[in-house]
């Protein structure tokens, strides 16, 4: 998923539900099949999150063309790759095939506003999890954070500023910050804790290779009990 500018959920978002479920599976189809390689590679961040873990098992939400899955699991994770994209899932299935790991690689496909993957995990990834259409995220977040083990950790990471191939270039999107993303999910302190909130810059390459300085926006978060 990619970025897109946030608001808050109304009323009629539950009774617009159903159309607006159609209408994100239809677009996200239509942007794998006609984008087949972006989104290959690794997000850097979560590289630089599990490289020094213990590989165990991993969830990597809205895997796009599964850069993330396929690099997790090239380093000995089992990954679930969850995508609303029947087409993503395919894709990483086959490339999971091709490289000799498919056994480590599960993929599912969910709309993740109506249904979420079973199990528990050691690492939940949500990278640019956003969408242009209706989705109760922080719910979506609030699961994830449920579905890890103890010492699980999800690693959140959004867009802090707007990319010059960013398709919202509205001037006036707010892009929430690490502190606002953990207020907004309301975990209890008694069960998780936050490692990580910061707003680092890096130099990005775009889908036609071109590059431009972004801002990432990091939350961290672990569970230390059941």
């Amino acid at each position: 998923m990619d970025s897109t500018r946030r608001r808050r959920p109304t009323a009629d978002d539950a009774g617009n539900q159903g159309a607006a479920d159609e209408d994100a599976e239809r677009f996200w189809e239509r942007h794998y099949r006609t984008r087949r390689t972006w989104g290959a590679r690794v997000n850097p961040l979560l590289a630089e999150t599990a490289a020094p873990l213990r590989p165990g098992a991993a969830l990597d939400l809205g895997c796009g063309a599964g850069g993330d899955a396929i690099w997790l699991a090239r380093r000995g994770w089992h990954v679930t790759a969850v995508d609303i994209s029947t087409t993503a899932v395919e894709r990483v299935r086959e490339r999971a095939r091709d490289l000799g790991i498919a056994d480590l690689v599960a993929t599912e496909q969910h709309d993740l506003a109506r249904s979420f993957p079973a199990g528990q995990f050691d690492l939940v990834s949500a990278q640019y999890f956003h969408t242009p259409f209706p989705l109760l995220r922080s719910r979506v977040l609030r699961t994830a954070a449920r579905a890890l083990g103890p010492g699980g950790l999800l690693l959140i990471v959004d867009h802090g500023s707007t990319a010059p191939w960013s398709w919202n270039q509205d001037p006036g999107i707010h892009h929430p910050t690490p502190t606002e993303i953990a207020a907004e999910l309301d975990l209890d302190p008694a069960h998780w804790s936050v490692l990580r909130a910061d707003m680092p810059r890096r130099r990005a390459t775009g889908p036609d290779g071109e590059t431009a300085t972004v801002i990432d926006n990091i939350l961290l978060v672990q569970r230390t009990a059941g």
